[in-house]
């Protein structure tokens, strides 16, 4: 063996939240960066401004708020994490974080917010909040303050595209001390020129009517099988992304028309929106929105998360929305096009998205209503091909637009919605998933799947007190939402995990001979730029979904109900061979998890270390599993214990316990060359959830190391 150090252990260990309490950092602790030796932070200006007038400068002592975004942490084991928990096989399939244990592994550290923090106080500027995440540090100041922290300036500014609308900005990249660098992501809240758009359209002409007319949920439950999936929503939570608000009594309304019910629909304020005394032009799409979902999955939980319509606001409830880790499934209405809307910006909602892909929450995301020309209605114009963020990030399913035709309640034919948005994103590159019929290039293309949203197949929807035929993507994007609610109450029932991430899952059934049965393939119709084919296409994706059939896909084709007396075969340890690189879903000490050469693996490069320092030293590694009734369960793992001790006296030990229960001690006089397989009956725990927990405690002198590889818990 070769010495460990501990100041120079590789891994990155998640540490139970506490832990960070523990530390001594705080703000009056923290180092104040350099201010004078500064680095340009890349695609902080709105691109608006160079198309746009400027009329002077905003008056210096203006408040004005800012979000610093920070830099998640060991992304390449977040990225191999994210695979992992996502493809089916392997052992971490399904096996979700929470937020602390994705905050402690991948978020920013609390010593990144004391140094962001203590940079900020320095500048004058007040800190008002920092997200749960750790990702979002707001502040408050003047706009003199603002440009002087950041090293730029702020305009005021009129927009020829948009009628001379009046904005204010910063005339040039924002800057932060050249100490921060590898702290802060982006500086967002320096201008308040890109708003989010709803995605939503009605036949023109159209007024309030006292009757419904359009589809209601027996027509869209109908065509796509939503009804035959047997499930209601029930125990399933749905996030809707609002950037206004609803009246409940027209939610009530549209309720009592079709015979739903459901819990109440509640409000979540983000950044002290408040819109439901007085919802603005907007109150339509959110209404549409819950509407839709509660036509799907009638039973399901709504929280309306209502932000301002600002970058600040559209981060900050990104933040918000995985910290709190309330819902598995969010849909999303709102976007804005890609070259209007700042690449800091867009990496900042996007790593809380990577979040909601860890913590098993799935984003369904409209693709636009403006085709393959998403900017037609903002700066950059109809002449540019765009798509839509948030639909085109890698983390969200972006959802298309068709036709629908129906007889009676059921499936009749469908084509491509003229304007549905689609084609190929600027920002972002084309995920490994992204492979199939039609799927070309390198960069990201959306959209993924589709559904109805031509206003002339438009949905019955009750709002601003009267009935009204809605379309859009907007529409499409909540009628998945629906249906994944309906998924994930399956899900559970078969004791199998929440869909999350969904088109890992998704392009694997369309890249397989299920194609057929569990999407209808759109095949007639075009945008813009685009055509339907067989297969993929860029107007509504591998097309729409047969839910019954999609579910029993996703479900691995068998029953959704675990007979009685008896269990659904399964794999419960997640990341057993730690070959993420980081600990996550186990809590370990630091250093535990690591590839350094002094102690091989089992099996691959990564394996949890437990001591081997030749001092007094304890480590500990543990992961708690919910084991399901009726079911046997058999706990295994390798174990190599390589000592520098002599004798048979037990100096270092490893102790090994499911809850309080001890299933065994080792120590430096079991010893032996390479690693031995161990394997204990749980099947007593069954019915409850157990911390299965290895602790190694070493003595003053000679090391002793534990080294732990390739854990399983298999029920059977």
């Amino acid at each position: 063996m070769r010495p460990r150090s501990l100041a120079l252990s590789a891994a990155i260990a998640v540490l139970p939240l506490t832990a960070f309490s523990l530390g001594v950092s705080t703000a009056q602790a923290a180092p104040v960066p350099n201010a004078s030796a500064r680095v340009s932070l890349p695609n902080t200006v709105t691109p608006a401004v160079a198309r746009s007038q400027k009329q002077g400068d905003v008056p210096a002592a203006q408040q004005l708020s800012v979000s610093v975004s920070l830099k998640l942490r060991n992304t390449a084991g977040l990225d191999r994490f994210l695979a992992a928990v996502a493809t089916p096989g392997t052992p971490e399939y399904g096996h979700y974080l929470t937020p602390e244990q994705f905050t402690a592994a991948y978020g920013p550290t609390q010593a990144d917010v004391e140094q962001v923090r203590a940079f900020l106080t320095s500048q004058g500027l007040s800190v008002s909040s920092v997200s749960a995440n750790r990702q979002v540090v707001n502040a408050q100041g003047t706009a003199d303050q603002l440009a002087k922290a950041f090293g730029t300036h702020e305009s005021s500014y009129t927009d020829p595209t948009q009628g001379g609308r009046t904005f204010f900005a910063n005339d040039s990249a924002a800057s932060v001390p050249a100490a921060l660098v590898g702290v802060v992501d982006g500086v967002l809240g320096l201008n308040n020129h890109t708003v989010r758009k709803a995605q939503l359209a009605k036949p023109n002409g159209s007024t309030p009517k006292a009757a419904p007319s359009g589809f209601g949920p027996a027509q869209y439950d109908g065509a796509y099988n939503l009804g035959k999936v047997g499930a209601d929503g029930t125990g399933v939570t749905v996030a809707l992304w609002e950037f206004d608000g609803y009246q409940s009594s027209n939610l009530t309304t549209y309720d009592g028309q079709y015979g739903l019910s459901g819990p109440a629909v509640s409000t979540v304020s983000v950044d002290g929106a408040s819109y439901d005394s007085k919802p603005g032009e907007g109150q339509g799409e959110v209404e549409l929105d819950s509407e839709i979902v509660r036509g799907v999955a009638p039973k399901a939980t709504q929280l309306v998360y209502e932000a301002p319509n600002s970058d600040q606001g559209e981060i900050d409830m990104a933040a918000k929305i995985v910290a709190d880790n309330r819902a598995s499934v969010i849909s999303i209405s709102w976007g804005s096009c890609e070259p209007d809307t700042t690449a800091a910006s867009m990496t900042a909602v996007n790593n809380s998205f990577k979040q909601a892909a860890a913590q098993g929450i799935s984003i369904f995301s409209a693709s636009g209503d403006d085709g393959s020309r998403d900017c037609t209605r903002s700066d950059s114009g109809s002449s540019v091909k765009a798509v839509d963020f948030p639909a085109s990030s890698p983390y969200n399913t972006g959802v298309g637009g068709t036709n629908l035709k129906v007889s009676g309640n059921a499936y009749s034919s469908e084509s491509a919605w003229s304007t549905a948005g689609g084609g190929v994103s600027t920002q972002f590159a084309k995920p490994s998933w992204q492979t199939g019929t039609g799927v070309s290039g390198t960069m990201r293309t959306v959209p993924d799947v589709s559904s109805n949203a031509d206003p002339a197949s438009g949905f019955a929807i009750y709002t601003v007190g009267g009935w009204q035929t809605y379309g859009g993507t907007s529409a499409a994007a909540p009628l998945w939402s629906g249906y994944t609610a309906l998924y994930n109450q399956k899900a559970k029932a078969a004791g199998q995990a929440v869909l999350g991430e969904a088109n890992p899952k998704l392009y694997a059934l369309a890249n397989s001979s299920s194609y057929g049965s569990v999407f209808h393939d759109v095949t007639s119709g075009k945008n813009q730029d685009f055509s339907t084919k067989p297969g993929y296409d860029q107007v509504t994706g591998w097309g729409t979904p047969v839910a019954d059939q999609l579910t029993s896909a996703l479900l691995g084709g068998g029953t959704t109900t675990p007979p009685t007396g008896g269990c659904t075969a399964a794999q419960l340890i997640g990341n057993g061979g730690f070959e993420t690189g980081t600990a996550a879903p186990w809590t370990a000490s630091s250093g535990v998890v690591d590839n350094a050469s002094g102690e091989a693996a089992h099996a691959g490069s990564w394996k949890a270390w437990m001591d081997g320092y030749g001092s007094s030293h304890t480590d500990t590694l543990s992961q708690t599993v919910s084991i399901p009734a009726g079911c046997k369960a058999s706990f295994s793992f390798w174990v190599h214990i390589d000592t520098a001790e002599t004798g048979s006296t037990a100096y270092d030990k490893l102790t090994v316990q499911a809850g309080s229960t001890t299933l065994a001690t080792y120590s430096n006089a079991n010893a032996a060359t390479g690693f031995v397989q161990k394997t204990f009956d749980l099947s007593a725990f069954a019915g409850q959830t157990v911390t299965l927990k290895f602790t190694g405690v070493e003595d003053s002198s000679l090391k002793t190391s534990f080294v732990v590889d390739d854990a399983t818990l298999s029920i059977s």
